[in-house]
């Protein structure tokens, strides 16, 4: 006697769920393979004219994104979802607030009388675009997250029953293909955040072992916030830390912008590096400054008018070789660079308040700049921990 089949019954999705699970392993990003999973549903006969996915994200500035894809496009429209969304109103009774709020399934016909249905500009949107069906479910992934999945058509009458079958079929194998690409951009966001892109993209090479590294001739800069101690003994703790933020903004978004790579922030300082195969490098460093010293008069412009005193920092610049790689115990690495030039910047730093000058450069930095830029001579200084004098220069910029 034979066994009872105890398979599922076909649906109209079963070649996109193979194409899914099979068809995907070298497609790195999920809105390419959201977009054309959504084309493939076409093609299998499902009348789809618009689909979203929806994903939470642990980013520093975003809550999360949204895929967007409707008839016609060949790729996914991405926007990225503000931490405050839960307090508009595109948010306020959307079917994201519904799934927030633990509903399984948001079901709409925008083909009834709109004082009948559910209320919000959405499916306003929706009705005005001739779409006649929506529908959303949550997207599980692991340890019970939940993410955002929603289809629509325009067909008269909406999704039948077989076609609300075939996209319910999907929803498993989509939750884990999108959730290996998720954790992948994931793992990517977090390195990128806490130790810098290149370090990121050498760390996701496998560049993890204790010890290893390379050699790179780079212009080193680091910069220090005079007076912290004082501030944060005596300012409230929310004040001290948008400060920082503000102050870290003023110096860290030019540096980016002129492809230099902060390594670390030290409580009130940071370091970066301009590694020499760009050409320009070191002029970049100093544009960096030029932008950094302009943002930070207006930082302590706006903190004129809050009555805060002006915020006064200390720049050390100096270039040679480093060592760039993984420092620390067996079970915490750092990813930074160390070596003599690295202690020449700091000591450097250190001496912009003896000199009096917000801006040093040694003068093996400064050699590589002029007569590009205007540089003043300030003299020898003895610097600790070498035993020569060493001749500095004065950045304006």
């Amino acid at each position: 006697m034979n066994a009872p089949d105890e398979r599922p019954p076909a649906t109209l999705s079963d070649g996109v769920v193979h194409w899914l699970t099979n068809g995907t392993r070298d497609e790195r990003f999920i809105d390419n393979i959201f977009a054309q999973m959504c084309i493939r549903l076409q093609q299998a006969g499902i009348p789809l004219k618009r689909s979203t996915l929806h994903v939470l994200i642990q980013h520093p500035q975003w809550l999360g994104a949204r895929f967007m894809w409707s008839d016609g496009m060949r790729e996914a429209e991405i926007s990225r979802v503000d931490f405050d969304v839960r307090e508009r109103s595109e948010y306020i009774g959307s079917p994201a607030n519904e799934m927030q709020d633990g509903a399984s399934e948001v079901r709409e016909n925008l083909e009834r009388d709109p004082a009948l249905g559910r209320r919000h500009a959405l499916y306003d949107e929706m009705r005005a675009n001739g779409l006649t069906d929506y529908v959303a479910w949550p997207l599980y992934h692991t340890l019970g997250k939940r993410h955002l999945v929603t289809f629509a058509t325009d067909r008269p009458g909406g999704f039948d029953e077989a076609h609300i079958a075939a996209l319910k079929n999907l929803l498993p194998v989509l939750a884990l293909v999108s959730e290996i690409r998720i954790k992948n951009r994931l793992a990517r966001t977090l390195l990128e955040t806490y130790v810098g892109s290149h370090a990121g993209e050498l760390i996701l090479a496998g560049a993890t072992r204790r010890g290893t590294g390379t050699t790179v001739r780079a212009a080193i800069m680091i910069c220090d916030l005079r007076d912290f101690t004082k501030i944060s003994d005596n300012w409230p703790r929310d004040d001290v830390i948008d400060l920082l933020n503000d102050y870290f903004d003023a110096m860290s978004e030019p540096i980016a912008r002129h492809g230099g790579e902060i390594l670390k922030f030290i409580g009130d300082g940071l370091l970066a590096i301009f590694p020499l195969h760009e050409p320009n490098a070191c002029a970049n460093l100093l544009q960096a400054v030029t932008e950094a010293r302009g943002a930070m008069a207006a930082l302590n412009e706006r903190n004129n008018g809050t009555g805060r005193a002006p915020l006064n920092y200390g720049i050390g610049v100096h270039v040679g070789d480093v060592m760039y790689g993984n420092i620390g115990s067996t079970t915490r690495l750092d990813f930074t660079v160390i070596g003599p030039a690295v202690n020449m910047a700091s000591r450097l730093e250190a001496l912009t308040k003896q000199v009096g000058r917000p801006v040093l450069l040694s003068r093996d930095f400064a050699e590589l700049v002029q007569p590009e830029f205007e540089l003043e001579r300030v003299g020898r200084y003895e610097v600790r921990g070498f035993s020569d004098p060493i001749e500095l220069f004065a950045f304006q910029g």
